[in-house]
């Protein structure tokens, strides 16, 4: 289903360290991404994105998971480089968990 091999950043004000990623600074622009191009190869989430947002990494993530589970997809590498504590933790224990139902 991946048309192009890439790696999905998520984060409304950093940067990646390297140059080959696709950035998106919201959740739209997550759905977006992921519904014109496929899954990334790898994804890297922030869980607050911006005051004026309501939706977070977290929704991003729970997206993803019923993405994968519709379309018969394992769940791409991941990484959670977000600065919230307990967001982090919750992003990281929904991916595992849909995980180990999807993988």
């Amino acid at each position: 289903m991946n048309a192009q091999l890439y790696k999905l950043y998520l984060d409304d004000i950093r940067n990646p360290k390297s140059k080959n990623w696709i950035i998106v600074r919201n959740y739209d622009e997550f759905v977006k991404c992921i519904e014109e191009i496929g899954l990334p190869d790898e994804l890297s989430f922030d869980h607050d994105l911006g005051e004026n947002d309501t939706k977070t990494g977290y929704d991003c993530a729970k997206w993803l998971g019923e993405y994968c589970w519709d379309n018969g997809l394992p769940v791409p590498k991941w990484n959670v480089h977000s600065a919230n504590f307990v967001g982090k933790e919750n992003i990281e224990q929904y991916l595992k968990s849909i995980e180990k139902r999807l993988n």
